[in-house]
Parts: structure tokens; C-alpha cells; sequence
């Protein structure tokens, strides 16, 4: 009895009844257009006052709403109603205009009925509650039954009057279920009509795909420029703490290493966070390149204590942007490993050399020096990965012959040595 009222008068049956009339409000234009269509065919003056042409009109009038619901912003506007009224999991229905005539078409299925539905529980809420409350109080109110109500003639009968009380409650309770009914089948074909085609399936999941790209190269982008800083800055401090009474011009140095390491990742972590700011038209610093700063990385990184002898083979201002963009991240995540695991007072040797139409980058540390695994580390390699397989080339790590060797080969249309 209680799942039965709940059914009826719930949370649920509430909401779904508002849907219903709203279906009734949007019915109405439609039903006033059908009457200028009924009257004149029919002849008549009073179509208001007929409840026949009423009905009537409401069925010319459908099949406008039908029509009028071809237009792209329909399934939008019935989505967002469905999803707040009807109780129907939003991961079920489509998000945006219609793509296809066939997705168009089942909008227009959907919105006919919401509005035939809708406008047949609107009459009723309209009509059955004044009746039913007549029925439920025309036993103590003796005017009711004088006055000229039309009310049919059983009801003068004393036991007829007896049970109109119980007539009105089930006439109310009628039209709860009938709403309750209604608004459970809409609920029902809302995803079947309302949900997305393989069309919609495909374009979301290229959204999806589009923003995971984006939210990995941001998380690469951080890793390295930001990583690699607070590696190098780290190191730098630590050595200058170590001979602050003993060097001070490599204290100096150190130091002028952190304040330029430090300005420079502040301007790449703001162009980085810069993407994820909708609407800021400030400009942001440019993404470093092997042309524009490779000798300043191999600064800072020495002034760290690594020992870095660097062979460069290739003309960097000759390659194009996106590869010496890449490949710069690819120079600083390898000796930003070598700082991490191999520590400082270490070689390094780092060659950036062309070999036919491929860039190749390579650095090398003695295994030895290497230390334990990072807990939770792997994260720059595998960054590092990523970078040449979306350029097309092949990355390679791993212990050979007593060094650590970094291996990474990326293609490039032209590659010149300096001239």
C-alpha cells in the first residue's frame, strides 16, 4: 500500500506531473491554431465552448508540434526538462542539437507526445479536482444540490448522495494514476527517443579523447618544466650549502642558477595554467626550444653540480618548432633524471646529432652512481615516450655496457649541420 502511494503522490509522481503540465503549457499554442483550422471547416463560432472541437483542435495541433520539433534546439530544451522533472539518468539522454534526420525524427516522436500527454493531464488536473471536491461535499452542502450545477439527476438519490464523498476520492486518486501513468512511460521512452545516436556516441568520445590529449600534455608539460626545476634547484642549493664557507664564488653561481631556474619555470608554469584559463587574452611565455635556450638548460643544470658534457651535432635554429620544442623536453626530463637518480658530482654525456631524417638524442650516466627507484617515479620516461611516439619516432631506456643510456629518435624533414 505504501510503494502503491508512493507510486501516486511520491517525490517522483510530483515532478513527473510538472513535466506533464508543462507538456500542457507548450500544447496550448498548437491547440489555438488548431482551433482557427476547426472552426471554419467546422462552421462553428464557439469552438471554446465544445469540448469535441476542443479535442479536435488538439489533434490538428499535434502534428504542428510535430513539425516545429524538427528544429535543432528541441532535444536540447526536452533533455534538459527530462533530466530535471523525470527522473531519467542523465548519461542515458544526448547532449546537444540533433545531428542526424533520424535523431531529429525521434525528437519529434518525443515532443509529440510530451505535448499529447501533457495536455491531456493538464485538461484533467484542470477539470477533475472542481468535480471531485463537488462530489466530495455535496452530502453537507444542500445548496450544491439547488443550484444548477448539472449535475446528473442518480445523485438525488439518497444512497447515491451517501457515496459521492467516496466517488470524489476515487475520481482524485483516478487522476493520480493516470499522471503517475503518464509520466512513468514518458520517463520509459525518453532514452529510447532522447539518447544519443552512434553519431553523438562518436563525437563525444572524440571530445573525451580531445580532452585527455590536452590534459596529458599539460601533465607532461608540468612534470618537466616544473619537475626539473625543483630537481635542479634542490641540488643547487644542497651544494651550496656544502661549500657556503669554502666557494664562495660557486655559492655565487649557485645561486644566480636558482634565481634564474626559478624566473624561468614561474613564466613556463604560468603559460602552461594559461590553457586552462577560459577567456584570459593575457599572452603567455612561449614554449622553450633547443634554438632558444638549450645552452641557458645546460647552465643551470651544471651550476647544479652535474657534470654535463654536451655534443651537438645539428644546427637546433634548423629544425622546426614542434620537433625543437619536443626535443628540448626531451634534453631537460634526461638530465633531470640523471640529477634525481644519479645525483651530482656525475657525468653526464648528452648528444644531440642527425642521422638522415631523424633527430637523435642521447644521454648517458655511469649505472653505478645510479640509486634506488623513486617510489612512484617512471612518470619522466614514460612522458618522455610519449613525446616521440606522437612525433613518430622511438624512445629506448635502460642499463648497457656499465651506463644508463637514454636513446630517443625523432623524425625531421631536414636537419643541417651548422654552418
Amino acid at each position: 500500500m505504501r510503494e502503491f502511494a508512493r507510486f501516486l503522490f511520491g517525490r517522483r509522481a510530483r515532478r513527473r506531473w510538472i513535466h506533464l503540465i508543462l507538456g500542457g503549457a507548450l500544447a496550448m499554442p498548437y491547440v489555438l491554431v488548431g482551433e482557427v483550422i476547426v472552426g471554419p471547416v467546422t462552421d462553428s463560432r464557439y469552438v471554446f465552448n465544445s469540448l469535441p472541437l476542443q479535442l479536435m483542435s488538439f489533434a490538428v495541433g499535434l502534428p504542428l508540434a510535430a513539425i516545429t520539433a524538427l528544429f535543432p534546439l528541441t532535444r536540447p530544451m526536452s533533455v534538459a526538462g527530462v533530466r530535471a522533472l523525470c527522473g531519467v539518468d542523465g548519461d542515458e539522454l544526448a547532449d546537444g542539437p540533433p545531428r542526424t534526420w533520424a535523431a531529429r525524427r525521434r525528437t519529434a516522436g518525443w515532443f509529440t507526445l510530451h505535448l499529447g500527454f501533457g495536455g491531456v493531464i493538464s485538461g484533467m488536473s484542470l477539470a477533475v479536482p472542481p468535480f471531485a471536491a463537488v462530489l466530495i461535499v455535496l452530502p453537507v452542502v444542500a445548496g450544491l444540490r439547488d443550484s444548477r450545477l448539472g449535475l446528473p439527476e442518480v445523485l438525488d438519490h439518497t444512497w447515491a448522495l451517501a457515496l459521492s464523498p467516496v466517488a470524489g476520492v476515487a475520481t482524485l486518486i483516478a487522476l493520480a494514476a493516470c499522471a503517475a501513468a503518464s509520466g512513468n512511460l514518458l520517463a520509459r521512452w525518453a532514452p529510447a527517443l532522447l539518447g544519443p545516436t552512434p553519431e553523438d556516441r562518436l563525437a563525444a568520445a572524440e571530445r573525451r579523447a580531445a580532452d585527455l590529449a590536452v590534459r596529458n600534455r599539460l601533465a607532461r608539460e608540468l612534470h618537466d618544466s616544473v619537475g626539473h626545476a625543483l630537481s635542479a634547484v634542490t641540488l643547487q642549493a644542497s651544494a651550496a650549502r656544502r661549500v657556503l664557507d669554502t666557494d664562495p664564488d660557486f655559492v655565487r653561481e649557485a645561486l644566480a642558477a636558482i634565481e634564474d631556474t626559478t624566473r624561468r619555470t614561474v613564466g613556463e608554469l604560468d603559460a602552461v595554467l594559461g590553457v586552462l584559463r577560459e577567456g584570459d587574452d593575457r599572452s603567455t611565455a612561449p614554449a622553450p626550444t633547443l634554438a632558444a635556450d638549450l645552452d641557458g638548460l645546460l647552465r643551470r643544470t651544471r651550476a647544479g653540480g652535474l657534470r654535463v658534457t654536451a655534443t651537438v651535432e645539428v644546427d637546433p635554429a634548423d629544425l622546426h618548432p614542434l620537433v625543437s620544442r619536443e626535443a628540448y623536453r626531451i634534453v631537460q626530463e634526461g638530465l633531470s633524471n640523471a640529477l634525481k637518480h644519479a645525483g651530482a658530482r656525475t657525468p653526464v654525456d648528452l648528444r644531440i646529432a642527425g642521422s638522415g631524417n631523424e633527430l637523435e638524442i642521447t644521454t648517458e650516466n655511469p649505472t653505478s652512481a645510479t640509486g634506488a627507484p623513486r617510489p612512484g617515479g617512471g612518470h619522466g620516461l614514460r612522458g618522455i615516450a610519449d613525446r616521440a611516439r606522437l612525433l613518430g619516432g622511438t624512445c629506448e631506456a635502460g642499463p648497457a655496457d656499465g651506463v644508463w643510456r637514454l636513446t630517443v629518435r625523432l623524425p625531421v624533414e631536414r636537419i643541417e649541420g651548422p654552418s
